[in-house]
C-alpha cells in the first residue's frame, strides 16, 4: 500500500492538494518581493534597496525559507506540467470553444502557456540577479553603507528594452496565472463555501491587482527614468 507521501504526489486529487500548497506559499514570496521591490523607489539612491537585500541575504531563517522556496517552485511547476499533460491525455478531442463560454475562463484553460511564460522568465530573472548576488557578488560593487549594490544591477537590466517587455509580458502572465489560481487553489483544498466564497475570490482579485500592478509599475518606472 503506498504511502499518504507518495499519493500526495502520484495521485490526482494529491497532485492537486501540493499545487495549492505551493502556489499558496509562493504567493507569500511575491509579498516579500514586491516589497524589497517597491523599497527601489526610496530616492536614496538604492541604500535601502540594497540594505534590505542584504537583510535577505544574511538571515538564517530567510535564508532556510529559500530552500523551501526553491523547492516550491520545481514542485509546483513539475506538478502542473504533470497535471496538464494528464488532462490533455484524458481530452484527446478538443472541446469546441465558444465565444462567451461560461463554465471556463481563458486563464483557466491555458495555465500550461501561462506557466511557461512565466517559468521562462524565472530562469532568465534569477540569472540576473540571484546567481551574481549569490556567486559573483563582488562583481555589483558595494554602496556607500558597504552592503552589495544590488541596486545598481536592477537598474541596468530594467534600462534594457528587452529585459523590460519581457519583464511585462511575464508579469501579465502572472496575473491570469494568479487570478484563476488563487480561488482555485481554495477550492482544491476544499475550503470553498457559499458563505465566504465571494470574499475569497475578491481578496484573490484584489491580491492579484496589487501584485501585478505594484511589479510592473517599478519595471516601467525605471525604465522610463533611464531614457
Amino acid at each position: 500500500m503506498k504511502s499518504w507521501v507518495i499519493q500526495m504526489f502520484t495521485s490526482s486529487l494529491g497532485r492537486k492538494y501540493v499545487m495549492s500548497l505551493t502556489g499558496l506559499f509562493l504567493c507569500s514570496f511575491l509579498v516579500v518581493h514586491l516589497t524589497a521591490n517597491l523599497i527601489s523607489l526610496i530616492p536614496d539612491g538604492g541604500l535601502s534597496f540594497n540594505a534590505f537585500a542584504s537583510f535577505l541575504e544574511h538571515n538564517i531563517l530567510i535564508r532556510s525559507i529559500e530552500y523551501l522556496l526553491f523547492a516550491g517552485f520545481i514542485i509546483h511547476i513539475l506538478q502542473s506540467i504533470t497535471l496538464t499533460i494528464k488532462n490533455n491525455r484524458a481530452r484527446p478531442q478538443k472541446y469546441e470553444v465558444k465565444p462567451g463560454n461560461s463554465n471556463s475562463t481563458w486563464a483557466s484553460r491555458n495555465m500550461g502557456i501561462l506557466g511557461a511564460i512565466i517559468f521562462i522568465f524565472l530562469v532568465i530573472h534569477l540569472r540576473d540577479m540571484f546567481w551574481d548576488l549569490r556567486f559573483h557578488e563582488e562583481e555589483l560593487g558595494i554602496d556607500a553603507n558597504g552592503n552589495v549594490n544590488l541596486f545598481k544591477e536592477m537598474v541596468a537590466v530594467f534600462g534594457m528594452l528587452s529585459y523590460t517587455v519581457l519583464y511585462v509580458i511575464a508579469i501579465i502572465a502572472l496575473g491570469y496565472h494568479l487570478w484563476h489560481g488563487f480561488p482555485s487553489a481554495f477550492r482544491s483544498l476544499g475550503l470553498m463555501h457559499s458563505k465566504y466564497t465571494p470574499a475569497i475570490a475578491f481578496i484573490g482579485k484584489v491580491y492579484t491587482i496589487i501584485i501585478t500592478g505594484g511589479f510592473l509599475l517599478i519595471a516601467v518606472y525605471w525604465y522610463i527614468k533611464q531614457l
